[in-house]
């Protein structure tokens, strides 16, 4: 039996990904195959799905052309030292790892071809934003489809690898840095006499519609910023404060602190 994609190791990432790759159609039901070493996992995954679903990664490799790591960063060394995991030639293997270079991972899988990706936390509600990265042994037909299996789940955008640092920051890990802007919206409608419930709603929606006019659009947020703010209205009232308080340096600093604490991590 044969399939097109294979996940090594099923967690809330690679679900993410195997439901997007069905929902947009990207590949059958047929044409996926996972593994995890919870019992649990496997049933979750496969009643939920209806993909085959295998106990160990030696189980799928060899079934798949391209196979997804999606595994914590200290299961790596264990997975192809300790488990003995050998990927040969003509395989392609996404890596979902944080911090994991392709020249690391060109050491355990110096015959594949290796494409790194920094996804993030929304690609749950396949509205994800990443960057990937491909290595230099790949054409123009495997690229696109790279790009079409990463663009299941969301937006996904190629660059150098060496701006992977800068995609954790600006993408990775930005949407806690949202999540605490809607949180802090929500406490000033609730302070004001809005339920919790309404608030949040309210500032959640207002955040999804404010980034859909950025993307759809093409304007500048400038532009857009200043289409809300009559003269002498309530809105510039508003941004007047958020300016006054740092808001702007503050998001800076908070991305900018993160993208310095990725190269720490990854020894960049």
């Amino acid at each position: 039996m044969a399939f097109r994609i294979g996940f090594i190791g099923a967690g809330k990432m690679a679900e993410a990904l195997i439901g997007g790759l069905l929902a947009k159609g990207v590949f059958t039901r047929e044409e996926i195959v996972a593994c995890a070493p919870s019992e649990g996992t496997r049933r979750h995954i496969g009643d939920t799905y209806g993909v085959a679903v295998y106990p160990r990664a030696a189980d799928i490799v060899p079934l798949a052309d391209i196979l997804v790591l999606a595994v914590k960063p200290k299961q790596v060394d264990g997975l192809f030292t300790g488990e003995g995991v050998a990927i040969g030639p003509g395989k392609t293997v996404l890596s979902l790892v944080a911090g994991l270079s392709i020249s690391r991972l060109k050491s355990y899988v110096p015959d594949g071809k290796i494409v790194r990706v920094m996804p993030n936390h929304c690609c749950m509600v396949l509205e994800g934003a990443m960057g990937y990265t491909c290595d230099d042994s790949m054409d123009g037909d495997e690229r696109s489809e790279v790009a079409r299996i990463l663009g299941s789940v969301g937006l996904a955008v190629e660059v150098q690898e060496t701006y992977m640092d800068a995609i954790t920051g600006i993408a990775g890990s930005s949407p806690a840095f949202m999540y605490l802007v809607i949180d802090a919206m929500a406490d000033a409608g609730v302070l004001n006499g809005l339920s919790r419930k309404d608030s949040i709603e309210l500032a959640a929606q207002s955040m999804l519609g404010a980034a859909k006019m950025v993307l759809e659009t093409g304007k500048h947020p400038d532009v857009l910023r200043d289409e809300v703010c009559s003269p002498g209205g309530t809105t510039i009232e508003g941004v007047r404060t958020l300016e006054d308080m740092g808001l702007r340096s503050a998001v800076i600093a908070a991305v900018d602190n993160t993208v310095a604490k990725s190269r720490r991590m990854s020894g960049n």
